[in-house]
Parts: structure tokens; sequence; C-alpha cells
């Protein structure tokens, strides 16, 4: 039976439907659930998907069910949902991409199974200028998540001497991604090729770790993607939910966490705890914008 339930978020009155459906049939979160995770770590969201296009990962029958992608604000939103229009060479037309304001944003969003919320690198003023450039490493058999720590203090070592400072947060999944802040001062492709470089580096130096096969069925190894450094490409947003039987969350930590981290123990029931205990992890990334001009080359030797 359909249930409603009408409330009223940050000013915004609402119809909430069918809270009561599990979205996560393993651990028996329900959407009412998730919606009430994201009104209450909105404080520690909002700043990071501010004036940013939002991709969503939409999952309606729940997290074992059929799921989809969604870039373009559906015609039934209601009027306060603010968008950023923007040519998508792609699909050639303009695609009204949704913009985060508040809780009520957030818990919209969620009443639409929105689970997974991606931030664009950039914001909308900017679009092609990153504010960030991101290393995403995935595992892949023999690999576990002790080769991704390994790889990601490799990562921390390298750019520790090249001055520069980064900043870890679980995927949500057998991964962590890990940001670098920069100042608006580049393109997707120079930071793409920073990584880029950084990666090939650590391949060339620790093969017994890592791989650079793209290709998803014959990686052995850590693959550090310096891909989603790409205009339009997007990664799980710090806190936000993912499709795991857990129901995990994308968790920033510190690094002297890390060697000793269960990264499937954040998840919807305990990651709030936490989250009053730590604060925002990920403030720096917001705030550290730091310049890479010659560093490319630094990195090399």
């Amino acid at each position: 039976m359909n249930q409603e339930q009408v409330v009223t978020i940050s000013g915004r009155r609402m119809v909430l439907t069918n809270p009561r459906k599990v979205l996560w049939p393993v651990s028996s979160f329900t959407k009412g659930q998730m919606i009430e995770y994201y009104v209450r770590v909105a404080p520690l969201l909002l700043p990071h998907l501010a004036d940013r296009p939002l991709v969503l990962t939409r999952y309606p029958d729940g997290v074992d069910g059929e799921w989809f992608y969604q870039k373009d604000c559906p015609e039934y939103a209601p009027p306060w949902v603010e968008t950023f229009r923007y040519y998508a060479r792609s699909a050639d037309r303009a695609i009204a991409f949704i913009l985060a304001r508040d809780a009520a944003d957030l818990a919209w969003l969620a009443n639409q199974a929105a689970i997974e919320i991606h931030p664009w690198l950039s914001r909308y003023d900017e679009p092609e200028r990153p504010d960030f450039a991101v290393f995403d490493l995935d595992p892949s058999p023999p690999a576990d998540f002790k080769w991704v720590v390994e790889v990601a203090f490799i990562i921390k070592r390298i750019l520790d001497r090249l001055g520069l400072r980064a900043y870890p947060k679980t995927s949500g999944a057998t991964g962590l991604h890990i940001y670098l802040p920069v100042e608006r001062l580049y393109t997707y492709p120079d930071l793409a090729r920073f990584t880029a470089a950084v990666a090939d580096l650590i391949r060339a130096d620790r093969p017994d770790l890592t791989t650079r096969e793209r290709t998803v069925a014959k990686r052995r190894g850590v693959y550090i993607d310096h891909l989603q450094n790409v205009l339009g490409k997007t990664i799980a947003a710090p806190y936000s939910l993912r499709p795991t039987p857990e129901a995990t969350v994308s968790t920033p930590v510190r690094w002297e966490e890390l060697p000793d981290l269960d990264p499937r123990a954040f998840t919807i029931r305990t990651a709030i705890e936490r989250f009053e205990r730590t604060g925002d992890l990920f403030a720096p990334v917001l705030t550290d914008k730091q310049r890479l001009a010659g560093l490319i080359e630094g990195a090399m030797h």
C-alpha cells in the first residue's frame, strides 16, 4: 500500500512517499531511514555539493533492483529546486543539472530513491576549472583493501615530497578516494595528466601492487583511475550512501586510521555518530587550495 508522509524541512513542505519501503534488503534499511540520514548529515554534506552540478544514481526498487543515472532535473521537481543548464556534447543538448542548496533538496532527492550523490569536480560558475584532483583507487583480485592502503601511502609520500597535501575517504565499497585540492587555475586535462603521471610512476616502481589496465576483467591489483579527472565525470560525494548490502557511506578518514581501517564499518547506522565526533574531516578540501606548477616534472625524480 502506498504510504505518504507530509513533512517540512528547511521551510519547505513536501510529501514523502513510501518511507517504509526497504531499499537495502540485506540490512533492512528503508527509504525513510535514508531520507533521515541525508537530512541529519546535511550540514557536513552540503558544503561539498555547493554550486556543483549533480549526477544521481537512483534505485527505485532498492539496491537489488534496476538502477539508472539521472542528470536532467525532472519536470515534476518542486519549483524551489535550482538547476544549471550545460550543453553536453554526448547528448547534443543542454542538460538541466540539479544544484543542492539545503536539507530540503537532499530530502527530495532521497525521496526519489537517489541513493548516491555524485557532484562534479568543478562548480557551475567555472565548469571547466576543477577545485580538486582525485586519485580513485580500485582493487581487483588478488588485491584487497590492505593493498589499497599501501598504494594510498605511496601516493601520499610522493605528494609530501612535492609539498602537497591530500585527503582520503573511503569509496564506500572496497576502494579509496584521495582528494588533492587545488586553486582553480587548471583544466581537467591538466589534472588528468598530473594524476596519470603519479600513477605511472607508482606502476613503474611497484608493478606487484598496481595495474594500469583499463579493462576491468583484465585487471590484477590496484587500479589508479586518473580518468575520473574529466569534465562530466563524477565520483561519490563525501558522506554519500552507497548501494552495498550494508548501506555503507563514503567516509572521510584520517591518514593514521588507514592501516587498521575496515571500510565497511561506516554505514547508515554507524556513520552519524562518527561524524558527530569527528566533524567534517574533509573541510580542508574546500579551503586548502594548492598550486601544481612545475610539480609533475618534480614527481618524476
